[in-house]
């Protein structure tokens, strides 16, 4: 039964990001009972230096926060529902957007380029051998990759107990935050990472950063 609401999960978020793209921030906001743009913002204390790539920058709210804030913004997102729905918000804001279509397996961009790469619930491709090769290889020695991988509801609520239900029976949640595959830790530092984990307290909600430190060269 897990499996097969697995399934339905993934192809429903497939469909959610890209021909249904236009329902995302609706869907969002209903699934973390509003919290979901904030889980999204908890990311910003784990970003260092200047110029930032953001992978899957979806409708573009994090994105816009990021350029607002004075950094340094590039984005890649594989759906091109995303970066038009994206590019049209950032314009509307009078913010000239810098968006590529593109696939995190191999990133379109130069080697040693950005200070940190950034990521906010993105699906299983975030810790593919080949994702975490491209952003190794566009980081600068020390660079940083941020990912917000998972939000846990609180227990208060009987709506906040069953949206937790909901999201560890559809394979969005695991265990406990903090938690960590050690074949998924294997996979970083096989690609030249030191990898620590955050969590965030946002509201009654507890949110899983991983932080990814590029390891520098000897």
């Amino acid at each position: 039964m897990k499996s097969l609401l697995r399934r339905l999960t993934v192809f429903g978020f497939h469909l959610l990001y890209n021909q249904f793209a236009w329902t995302y921030d609706a869907v969002a906001a209903l699934v973390s009972l509003g919290r979901w743009q904030d889980w999204v913002h908890s990311v910003l204390p784990h970003l260092q230096g200047k110029r930032i790539l953001e992978i899957g920058f979806g409708p573009g709210h994090l994105h816009a926060t990021l350029i607002r804030r004075g950094w340094d913004v590039t984005g890649l997102d594989a759906s091109p529902f995303m970066v038009r729905k994206a590019s049209r918000r950032l314009r509307e804001a009078g913010i000239r957007p810098r968006l590529v279509q593109g696939y995190a397996q191999s990133l379109p961009f130069r080697g040693v380029t950005f200070d940190t790469v950034v990521a906010t619930f993105p699906s299983e491709y975030i810790v593919q051998p080949e994702t975490l090769s491209e952003a190794g290889r566009v980081l600068r020695p020390g660079g940083r990759l941020a990912v917000v991988v998972g939000a846990w509801p609180g227990n208060g609520s009987l709506l906040e107990r069953l949206t937790g239900w909901a999201f560890r029976v559809t394979g969005q949640t695991s265990g406990t935050p903090g938690e960590i595959p050690p074949e998924i830790v294997d996979r970083f530092v096989e690609a030249g990472f030191d990898l620590r984990v955050e969590t965030a307290q946002v509201h009654t909600s507890t949110v899983m950063i991983l932080i990814a430190s590029r390891r520098e060269m000897k």
